[in-house]
């Protein structure tokens, strides 16, 4: 079904356009960013219920206007005829003060081209044709199951949140909407035996609506086994492997190794190492990563960006070639480049950066079970905990849940945990040799631009056969 645009911005717009006019007597370029996200978290576990808002919950607007020397920025969330001339003054009495100082940081006018358009979402089932009665009562019915499958289960907890996007971006040349709805379904399967707790988990996630809890409960079996057998798992010998990492750890490695290291906002500020490698070989010619909000079908996809750039595929690397990086409208006018759709605001109270969308690597032509049958001593690595890296000097930390050990080509069934690998970013990529024909996307979390400015963003690709350092 389709979901449905936000009344609120539908009611705001007229009264935007004309803010927008007014201000467009003063200021060269003007355009107004309108929010309304309404986002809500369910949680059930053996210690009580939870029902809350979702992280990416907001309601307001942003006036971005060229204040003669670079770009200035206001924020408000109420909007009404009543209120349009304390907006108008606020704006010209707190923005034009900028432009009053010799500033080196000056960027042109942005020169736009005509656009009207909009994109509605669909899902199967629209989690607000759902009352919270029934939502918590299918996740106490999953919650029950998974801790009837063993004593040694001491918790299960199963969470669902979901939040219904939808945003306007209007300028004097451009009358933009777009309305989707994103859901995410997280389980924990907690195994205790003696002092020893372990956890497996899984998650589900994309453009969807309550169908990802209908997902998540046809698995609830296998994350309660896995939690169990990680009950008896090691620590690794520390060294250097051959690796087959599957789709959730490739898509770390996308996201840690050439997302962060190619926001282009890292490039103005020469925080970027990726800036001195375009058009050079820095992965295995098997490799090619894609970033966009159109390159694939995620949470993380949408008609146009926090600044009115509308969503693209973005190629970072071809062949074990880096071709491009991904920018916001002011880093591509600052460097000469046309501008990928990657400008996003943690929220509409704070600053468009450079960041990912849906970033992963291509599927290749190798079987999985071939890709196994090749390691000699290795493992396979899944369920990624977090990651690190550093765009100006390209080392890299991937933590991940398990690994599956494999001796002579086949999976002996022992299990290290947890897994840290680690490396010098071209290393990792030039060491690919197997890529597999099959790949999967995950978005069930958040993306930080260094230690905040958390945006929705999903990652993945095919597995993937590497050397890396294991500790």
């Amino acid at each position: 079904m389709k979901v449905s645009n936000s009344q609120f911005l539908n009611n705001s717009k007229p009264i935007i356009k004309k803010l927008i006019n007014i201000l467009s007597e003063s200021y060269s370029y003007v355009s107004v960013l309108g929010t309304d996200i309404n986002s809500k978290r369910y949680a059930v576990n053996k210690m009580g219920i939870l029902i809350g808002d979702g992280f990416l919950g907001e309601r307001g607007f942003v006036v971005r206007v060229h204040n003669g020397v670079n770009y200035s920025e206001y924020s408000f969330n109420e909007i009404s005829e009543d209120k349009l001339n304390s907006i108008v003054d606020e704006i010209k009495s707190k923005l034009n003060k900028v432009s009053e100082f010799n500033s080196k940081n000056s960027y042109e006018v942005i020169n736009e081209e005509e656009i009207v358009q909009s994109y509605l979402g669909e899902v199967l089932i629209d989690p607000k044709d759902i009352t919270s009665e029934e939502i918590i009562n299918k996740l106490i019915a999953i919650k029950d199951e998974g801790l009837s499958y063993s004593d040694l289960i001491v918790n299960f907890n199963i969470a669902f949140e979901t939040s219904h996007i939808s945003k306007m971006f209007i300028s004097n040349k451009k009358d933009l909407d777009q309305s989707y709805i994103i859901s995410q379904c997280m389980m924990f399967s907690i195994a205790r035996r003696e002092n020893n707790t372990k956890y497996y988990y899984d998650s589900y996630s994309g453009l969807k609506g309550f169908e990802v809890v209908e997902e998540a409960k046809a698995n609830v079996k296998k994350i309660v086994d896995q939690s169990i057998k990680l009950l008896d798992a090691k620590s690794v010998e520390p060294g250097e492997y051959d690796v087959i990492c599957a789709p959730d750890i490739t898509g770390l490695i996308a996201h840690e190794a050439f997302g962060h290291g190619v926001e282009m906002d890292m490039f103005v500020k020469e925080r970027a190492k990726g800036a001195e490698y375009i058009n050079k070989v820095v992965a295995s010619n098997l490799t090619t990563m894609h970033d966009g909000a159109a390159a694939i079908k995620d949470v993380s996809s949408y008609l146009f960006d926090d600044e009115g750039t509308i969503g693209t595929d973005t190629v970072i690397i071809e062949n074990g070639v880096l071709k491009n990086g991904i920018s916001d409208l002011l880093s591509a006018l600052k460097l000469g480049t046309i501008p990928t759709g990657n400008g996003k605001r943690e929220s509409f109270e704070r600053k468009a950066y450079s960041r990912m969308t849906n970033t992963f690597f291509e599927p290749g032509n190798d079987k999985v079970e071939d890709m196994i049958a090749s390691v000699k001593k290795g493992y396979l690595i899944e369920k990624m905990y977090s990651g690190m890296e550093d765009p100006k000097n390209w080392g890299m930390q991937c933590i991940a849940l398990v690994g599956r050990e494999i001796i002579d080509g086949n999976l002996t069934g022992n299990l290290i945990s947890p897994v840290y690998m680690t490396g010098f970013v071209p290393d990792i990529l030039k060491s690919i040799t197997m890529v597999s024909d099959h790949m999967d996307m995950e978005g069930s979390g958040y993306c930080g631009k260094g230690y905040k400015e958390f945006v929705k963003t999903s990652n993945g690709g095919p597995y993937i056969k590497a050397k890396v350092r294991l500790g």
